[in-house]
């Protein structure tokens, strides 16, 4: 991933067919050392294309990837229940304020 990244980067500076050894000064100049093979691989495999192109082709792929979170959850709670529930908010808070106010009353702190 860091290599795609850093391709990445030196196509968005303008550099339109990034070499390994661009790759590699890249991820040198923040201190990551190159592996030789993922690189070898990652040019061979994106020599020749388009950057733009890929982005938007993989963009519509995902787009028609299911991402979870479509179950249909619990029924909305009636009205009396949704304004009780920022009610037991508030003493629920209240309570955490109890606790962090009882821990100030013994005496000492944790950087004294």
């Amino acid at each position: 991933m860091k290599h795609l990244a850093a391709y990445l980067l030196l196509g968005l500076g303008g550099n339109t067919s990034p070499s390994a050894e661009d790759v590699k000064e890249v991820l040198e100049s923040v201190g990551i050392d190159a592996d030789e093979d993922r690189l070898e691989q990652l040019i061979k495999e994106l020599d020749g294309k388009d950057l733009q192109t890929l982005i938007s082709e993989g963009s519509s792929k995902l787009a028609s990837v299911p991402s979870g979170g479509s179950g249909g959850g619990g029924a909305a709670p009636a009205a009396g229940g949704a304004a009780a529930a920022p009610e037991e908010a508030k003493e629920e808070e209240k309570k955490e304020e109890e606790k962090e106010e009882s821990d100030e009353d013994m005496g000492f702190g944790l950087f004294d």
